[in-house]
């Protein structure tokens, strides 16, 4: 993992929710890569411990605070436990997320509750709890993850697209909110990802009907999208390379929301 770097990132504490799999297990290895002390946050069980480790052991500074990204308490001591061992939080990249794919009629007041916890109480419990130490730091980048979800329905997904319509707008508002004290905000949006989420993602949608086969993702968006390619542009967005935009939805879709 440690070969040439561009420093993008040097300077800079970057705190990954969601940060053990996926494309959260992408943004931490680059963004140590790119010269970030990186904190892993994602559940007990998740791999965050072993990454942070595989992380060190590359040569960079990890850590991993296990956190329910949705429990205030958990947030609150994984982002200090975060900033004990690596100082203020500059990069914050609101990751975590979740699915819940079945028709609309078929979906549960608890199943709402649970999703808009985990993809939006997420974000406004991680932000609230970081945005004060990154101000006091004289300001920072937070990403958001959004989806095309926000702007692009699919059938069987009510419930997790209203939850990354509201990413959209968190991310704008903060932005708004904020741009007077130094602090940018921006969400990135992929299309369907080869991860262990979007294969997932797939197969459900495919048991309710809904066409997402190899020739439909071809026709929509060439071919599914890397983890990596998400992790670059939050990387982008969270770098000063990206120092007058603010309030923007970079979509990571090779043309999906554009046809």
């Amino acid at each position: 993992m440690k070969t040439q770097t561009t420093g993008r990132l040097v300077g800079k504490t970057a705190l990954i929710s969601g940060g053990a799999g996926g494309c959260g297990r992408s943004a931490a290895e680059l963004f140590a890569h790119e010269g970030a002390r990186v904190a892993i946050v994602d559940l007990p069980h998740s791999d965050g411990e072993a990454l942070a480790a595989k992380i060190r052991e590359a040569g960079y500074e990890a850590v991993f605070a296990a956190a329910d990204v949705s429990n205030e308490e958990e947030v609150g001591h994984a982002v200090n436990a975060a900033v004990e061992a690596l100082g203020p939080i500059t990069v914050l990249f609101n990751h975590a997320g979740s699915l819940i794919v079945k028709p609309f009629l078929e979906t549960t007041a608890a199943e709402w509750d649970r999703l808009m916890a985990v993809n939006v109480r997420s974000m406004f419990l991680m932000t609230r709890a970081v945005l004060p130490g990154m101000i006091a730091a004289g300001g920072g980048a937070i990403v958001c993850t959004s989806s095309i979800s926000a702007v692009a329905a699919t059938p069987g997904e009510v419930l997790y697209d209203t939850t990354k319509g509201a990413c959209h707008m968190f991310a704008r508002a903060i932005a708004v909110e904020y741009r007077d004290r130094n602090i940018r905000c921006n969400a990135v949006c992929p299309g369907f990802i080869k991860t262990a989420h979007g294969e997932r993602e797939l197969e459900l949608l495919t048991g309710i009907g809904v066409d997402v086969s190899e020739s439909a993702i071809a026709a929509q968006q060439g071919r599914m999208c890397r983890p990596d390619e998400v992790a670059r542009a939050a990387l982008f967005l969270a770098s000063d390379e990206a120092s007058f935009i603010s309030g923007t939805h970079l979509f990571v879709d090779n043309g999906f929301t554009a046809i």
